[in-house]
């Protein structure tokens, strides 16, 4: 899953630390949401990029379960905003998970796609050679899942953009005994099942919060 809602600006329109960021009000919820809909599950291990949002997340989605911080699974690292031009700023942002983005691409002029799949990739090897769990929760985040995601769809280092990781959102995957991914649920969102609330992308919402603090 990805972790549930945070906020990464504060009121007078300055970035917060992402590596500090806790959850909001609204972040709560969704993980005591998820938390409901995994209620019958059992689970054999509960892993986590180390990342306060994350591990918060974890906490309250399966309480009885001690969170394990696997780094590889951090966030895509972005640049400096400040660094970007004006007049490329938003173009940047809005559209920084949109389309087949080559691996060459660098996330808001930060780390690479590459990059991230050097990382990303090796740790869910990892995990799979590992057959002393039958179930796992990841709680990640919307790079590092679309990433795992596309991977498993396509078999190749092919980053899909375009799937939407919605705050606190679930994916379901089944991997086989042949080595076979099978993806079975994108980005539900136990708290708002057919996505009503809204129609704006996360990078969409993220950026016009961000204007509403110029």
């Amino acid at each position: 899953m990805r972790h549930a809602e945070v906020s990464y600006f504060s009121t007078d329109g300055s970035p917060v630390n992402p590596t500090e960021v806790p959850l909001n009000e609204d972040g709560v919820a969704q993980a005591r949401a998820v938390a409901e809909a995994f209620r019958s599950i059992e689970l054999d291990r509960v892993l986590t990029s180390g990342l306060p949002r994350t591990l918060e997340t974890a906490r309250i989605v399966a309480p009885g379960n001690d969170p394990e911080s696997w780094p590889e699974l951090r966030e895509i690292q972005g640049g400096r905003l400040s660094e970007i031009p004006a007049d490329a700023l938003e173009r940047e942002f809005v559209y920084a998970f949109r389309g087949v983005i080559p691996n060459e691409a660098r996330f808001l002029r930060g780390e690479s796609i590459g990059e991230l799949f050097d990382r990303v990739l090796p740790a869910v090897d990892r995990l799979i050679a590992d057959d002393g769990w039958h179930t796992v929760l990841a709680v990640c985040h919307g790079g590092v899942n679309r990433a795992i995601l596309s991977y498993a769809v396509t078999g190749e280092r092919m980053f899909l953009g375009h799937f939407e990781q919605a705050p606190g959102c679930v994916n379901v995957l089944d991997h086989g005994d042949g080595g076979e991914w099978i993806v079975r649920a994108v980005n539900v969102a136990p708290y708002d099942l057919l996505h009503l609330a809204h129609r704006q992308t996360t990078m969409e919402r993220y950026w016009q919060e961000w204007l509403e603090t110029q």
